[in-house]
């Protein structure tokens, strides 16, 4: 199995990069989102891999991050959904924008992804809604594993988690919900004060 690559990057391609590791050039397909954050060919890239192999082909799928792979496995876990269509997911949402839609259910938004129907989605939420929960997703958001957070402590996680169930408990949505939590200010210490600058976000 290959874990990672590490080389110069030489070309970006439709939907693939070209690696040049030892003078062979790997092509290694990834989201449209995660292209677009490649550096300039010539550079140095590290890219995390998973390796397909089917009769017909032996594919590798790659990513910038450790949890960009982890919700790639989880997709690709559902039935119907194969390594091409993960990515067709990845393209149209990041990992926390598809976090947010199975916990809140919003089939609509996975939908819309290239060649993922209603009812996959469907699948796809009630498949993966007991795998992802706010915890995870504040704990990831602590450790600096998503671009744009600063370092937390367990409390400051608390807090937020919190906040997101009370906000859902006066009938904001999950997703809004946990979009306008992340948003607030990183002195708040209390609930209160959470609640306070989330609902800026949310009028």
């Amino acid at each position: 199995m290959i874990s990672y690559i590490r080389g110069e990057l030489a070309a970006v391609e439709e939907n693939k990069a070209i690696v040049d590791v030892g003078g062979i050039g790997y092509g290694v397909f990834m989201s449209n989102q995660a292209l677009a954050m490649l550096p300039q060919p010539g550079n140095e890239v590290k890219i995390y891999t998973y390796f397909s192999v089917r009769e017909d082909a032996m594919q590798l799928f790659g990513f910038l991050t450790r949890d960009d792979l982890e919700i790639f496995r989880l997709v690709i876990g559902v039935s119907g959904i194969g390594p091409k269509g993960g990515l067709n997911i990845l393209s149209a949402m990041s990992p926390d924008e598809l976090r947010f839609a199975v916990m809140s259910g919003d089939a609509k938004a996975i939908s819309a992804a290239p060649g993922i129907g209603k009812k996959t989605a469907e699948k796809l939420i009630v498949e993966l809604k007991d795998k992802i929960n706010i915890e995870d997703m504040l704990n990831r958001a602590a450790h600096g594993e998503e671009a744009g957070f600063q370092e937390q402590h367990p409390a400051e996680e608390g807090i937020q988690a919190e906040a997101v169930q009370a906000l859902v408990a006066l009938g904001y949505g999950s997703t809004e919900s946990m979009k306008a939590v992340k948003k607030a200010s990183p002195d708040c210490v209390t609930v209160e004060e959470l609640l306070k600058e989330a609902l800026k976000y949310l009028f």
